[in-house]
């Protein structure tokens, strides 16, 4: 179908705002149905310093998140790019910013139309934020949520941040995720809107009846006024209110959804698939079955979550923190080490290495406990190193030992008695999601 007052076929844009890097693509209608017409991808490094934070502190600068999704943009054809009729954006689930809701941003004129750039914003503290210890954690309110509350979570950040810098949440009278962020920025939202996914990755959300813990946050002094509007995931936010990179005014804009349910669903074909998706962090996931609703309250020992996905149904998901973010580690650590002893070696040119040496090992004893992030339901068990033999010391015994126990990690979070017992059936099938480099995840399929 062509676009009203321009030629050719109408176009959806959609946008992820990850952990390390911004990725854009259109996709346009044809006779044999959707199809990819362009796709762009930028890392954003955006990681900066946690200025005023504890020591575990993790933070992003929006600025340069956005810097990355503007040059995806510009990169872009723009025919194609005037032919958008409607716009879907996902991000990083968990984190929060804030910001001023009358300047938020400004608009200027850039090379491929109006942009806009950040003004009166917080860095965004991201989900790998670890500044709320077990010990601060317990000394908060006991959430009426099926979701155990976590560091890098946004409610938590938030209780953080009135605890120990309270004059900073004063400056701001609006909070989301970056991808809501971007949402209310293009529609010109007063107060932002939130999808039923995101706002379980903040706690303090009740799933049942969609809505903040309202009254258990007021009585703790929480200030309930920067907690978003909610809305279903799939549901419209509202409209561009002008023009963006060449995309028409009035573009419908989709509520910011979370990017692990996009990446799921760009693959889970049948309800008794099993999907493992490794990025900077990893999951493995499978569909409840059809009428499933969590526990009113979740067990805090248990590595199984239950994500909100689409229309009502819900996720079982072992959430790692532990995935291409341990092998970048690992990578750096032998760049590291080749330059203390003298040796100028590019990070970029190790993997293919390792990748190269770990396949040539076909067995090893060694066995690495990779968790050097800890996990949500064990904070505290951090990585591990055993069987340590003199003829397995080279780096492909080690990248070897290193990949089996990212998958190991994993499968004892979410092992496959439980993935059968779940679904009743016989079999599961596993689809490797992102397998590829996207600045912190994983550098080549061969690592899967």
């Amino acid at each position: 179908m062509a676009a009203a007052g321009g030629p050719g076929p109408t176009c959806v844009l959609g946008i992820d705002l990850g952990t390390t890097s911004v990725k854009a693509a259109l996709v346009t209608g044809t006779e044999r149905g959707l199809a990819l017409a362009q796709c762009c991808s930028r890392e954003t490094q955006a990681h900066g310093d946690s200025l005023g934070a504890a020591p575990q502190g993790m933070e992003q600068d929006v600025q340069k998140i956005i810097r990355a999704l503007n040059e995806c943009l510009a990169a872009l054809p723009q025919q194609q790019l005037q032919q958008v009729t409607h716009i879907g954006i996902s991000g990083q689930m968990h984190g929060v910013m804030f910001w001023k809701s009358d300047k938020g941003c400004k608009w200027s004129e850039s090379g491929t139309g109006p942009a806009f750039k950040p003004d009166k914003v917080s860095h965004l503290v991201t989900w790998q934020d670890g500044r709320c210890s077990p010990t601060f954690l317990s000394s908060l309110p006991l959430p009426q949520s099926h979701v155990s509350l976590a560091t890098g979570f946004g409610c938590a950040t938030v209780y953080w941040y009135l605890k120990n810098s309270p004059d900073f949440l004063k400056a701001y009278d609006a909070a989301g995720t970056i991808q809501d962020y971007v949402v209310a920025m293009l529609c010109d939202l007063k107060k932002p809107l939130m999808s039923v996914q995101n706002a379980a990755s903040w706690g303090y959300f009740n799933c049942r009846n969609k809505s903040w813990n309202t009254d258990i946050l007021k009585k703790s002094g929480f200030p309930v006024h920067l907690l978003p509007e909610v809305g279903d995931p799939g549901s419209i936010a509202g409209r561009t209110t002008c023009a963006w990179h060449g995309i028409p005014k009035g573009a419908k804009v989709g509520i910011a959804l979370g990017d692990f349910q996009c990446s799921v669903y760009s693959c889970l074909t049948e309800r008794t698939d099993a999907v493992l998706n490794i990025s900077t962090s990893a999951q493995l996931t499978i569909s409840m079955p059809l009428g499933f609703q969590p526990p009113e309250a979740p067990d805090p020992s248990s590595a199984v979550t239950y994500f909100p996905y689409f229309r009502g149904d819900y996720l079982a998901v072992a959430a790692s923190l532990n995935g291409g973010n341990v092998l970048a580690t690992f990578v750096g650590m032998v760049a590291q080490w080749a330059q203390e002893l003298g040796f100028q070696v590019q990070e970029s040119a190790i993997y293919p290495r390792i990748i190269q040496a770990a396949l040539a090992q076909k067995h090893s004893k060694l066995s690495v406990h990779p968790t050097i992030f800890g996990e949500r339901h064990l904070p505290e068990l951090l990585a591990s190193v055993s069987s340590i033999g003199a003829s397995e010391l080279s780096l492909g015994h080690v990248t070897r030992a290193l990949c089996r126990g990212l998958v190991e990690n994993l499968c004892s979070m979410l092992p496959v008695q439980h993935l059968e017992e779940t679904n009743e059936v016989e079999k599961q099938t596993l689809r490797a999601l992102q397998s590829r480099h996207l600045g912190g995840g994983i550098s080549g399929t061969k690592f899967l």
